[in-house]
């Protein structure tokens, strides 16, 4: 079993030719609302695939609750472990909203707006401990408090994969449970800093420098050129298939999703890494995150 610990959102998506620069305003079309929020993306990317996965995370009260968790129900995931909240620290809140602009070349831009996410922290999974003990691995990301991640890390007794996006300031011996950190070249660069080494260099340098700070295992996503795998065999590249792009969001998360599937089914981080680069590629050529996922019987490229 899976257990993904970790954001649910709503996602607002607006698409345009092209971004706006600072202070243009711009016309665009869609505004539908959809799921969305890194947790629920790679919950619902296993979950699709054919793993079975559990969601410690929390929503609001508020009407983008049920578009939010509509794909995760329809998955199969178990939600058992997300609550509703209503307020935190005495103020309303409402559930998690990513704004997102979509351009013609498929690239996009993402602003979070954290909402009831606030809640998962350190006693919230306290609370919720029972499914990420009893998980085979355990999958985290940084869209929850820091201490939430710290907390969900030692608890768990199965495998840990911690995909640090966005970078947030998480003590050291946590974040060294994960095997592997999955991170963009951005995201590396960030972490390095945060552990106080050199943020510099070529990829294979960046995961090197990784592996040397203590992880067991590093993987680094490369958007269209793949991703790397660092472990104790060295780093080797992993190519992704060519592909028209329609909409990039989501992808790394499908990538995360699809690479937990796989390892709890009993692949080497390498093979596992093979096809989570296929699913990431498959989900570029369809709009939206969590709509553009593939189930077991769907072809990948490649």
């Amino acid at each position: 079993m899976i257990t993904v610990v970790g954001s649910i959102n709503a996602d607002l998506t607006v698409n345009v030719e092209r971004h706006p620069l600072p202070g243009e305003t711009l016309l665009g079309g869609g505004g539908a609302v959809t799921a969305g929020g890194k947790g629920a993306n790679q919950a619902v990317a296993a979950a699709k695939l054919g793993a079975e996965v559990a969601l410690v995370g929390a929503v609001g009260t508020d009407a983008n609750a049920a578009p939010a968790t509509a794909l995760l129900r329809e998955a199969g995931v178990d939600l058992s472990h997300v609550e509703e909240v209503a307020a935190l620290g005495g103020e309303p809140v409402v559930t998690g909203l990513a704004v997102i602009t979509v351009s013609a070349d498929g690239e996009n831009t993402i602003i979070v707006a954290p909402g009831a996410n606030r809640a998962v922290d350190a006693g919230y999974v306290d609370k919720h401990a029972a499914p990420i003990a009893a998980a085979d691995l355990v999958l985290m990301q940084g869209e929850i408090p820091a201490d939430g991640i710290m907390r969900a890390a030692e608890l768990a007794r199965g495998r840990v994969v911690i995909n640090l996006a966005p970078v947030v300031d998480v003590p050291r011996e946590a974040l060294l449970r994960a095997d592997p950190l999955l991170a963009n070249e951005h995201e590396a660069g960030l972490i390095l800093e945060q552990l106080g080494l050199p943020a510099g260099g070529e990829p294979e340098e960046l995961a090197e420098r990784l592996r040397g700070a203590g992880f067991a295992s590093v993987v680094l996503t490369l958007g269209a050129a793949g991703a790397l795998v660092a472990d104790g065999e060295g780093v080797a590249h992993v190519a992704s298939p060519h592909v028209e792009a329609v909409d990039t969001v989501g992808a790394g998360d499908a990538f995360a999703g699809a690479l937990c599937h796989r390892l709890v089914a009993g692949d080497t981080l390498r093979e596992a890494a093979g096809y989570a680069a296929r699913v990431g590629a498959y989900s570029v050529t369809r709009p939206g995150a969590q709509p553009s996922y593939p189930g077991a019987a769907d072809q990948l490229p490649g």
